[in-house]
């Protein structure tokens, strides 16, 4: 099931000046938050997501663009400026946004400018898209860190953006590794997303 910003709470947002996918950033009446993150193809993003334990849901979609109805077909064509990514909503009881971060950064090439993996061009770019004050700071003090690790010679390249209106992608996306299992394993793996990630971590905890 996806969350639904209401036009009430749309219309009191822009009044305020604060952007309506903002509003979901706090703990909802649920006791859930949400976080928005982007990796490359989204079905390995709500895959690697999914397993962490306190993330309740994970949705694929399109953000970072203009266009107020955007297709699989014309994000993936590139031009709109939407990125794919997942929207996450956890339980901050069980999991917390750090966490959700480091995990973020084990699932991504943040070293890499033009796509992630096999998959090229500016809707398949890395980001973290932020949805208060307390996100950005807990992102940007992150990135920092694993900038001043040393352990990379490139400039970590993933971007921190306001977040803006959320876009869910088709039913036939969400979930896709379960309802295709066998096709998503060797899309994965075809993709050299895992050998990748294993290069840049290269066996470290």
């Amino acid at each position: 099931m996806t969350r639904r910003v209401s036009r009430a709470a749309a219309l009191l947002a822009a009044l305020a000046g604060v952007p309506a996918s903002a509003q979901q950033a706090a703990p909802d009446t649920d006791g859930t938050a949400v976080a928005i993150f982007a990796s490359g193809c989204f079905w390995c993003t709500e895959s690697d997501f999914e397993k962490v334990p306190g993330v309740v849901e994970a949705v694929s979609g399109y953000i970072g663009g203009t266009d107020p109805d955007p297709t699989y077909e014309e994000v993936s064509a590139g031009g709109t400026g939407h990125v794919e990514a997942v929207r996450l909503r956890y339980d901050p009881k069980v999991v917390t946004y750090e966490q959700l971060l480091d995990v973020y950064w084990r699932n991504v090439d943040f070293l890499d400018a033009g796509g992630q993996f096999c998959d090229r061009g500016d809707q398949y770019r890395s980001a973290i898209f932020v949805l208060d004050d307390a996100q950005k700071q807990a992102a940007l003090e992150s990135k920092r860190k694993l900038e001043q690790s040393g352990r990379y010679d490139s400039p970590v390249v993933t971007k921190i953006v306001e977040a803006g209106t959320f876009h869910p992608a088709e039913d036939y996306h969400q979930d896709y590794y379960k309802k295709n299992p066998l096709r998503y394993k060797f899309y994965r793996y075809s993709c050299g997303r895992d050998a990748r990630l294993a290069e840049l971590w290269n066996g470290t905890s």
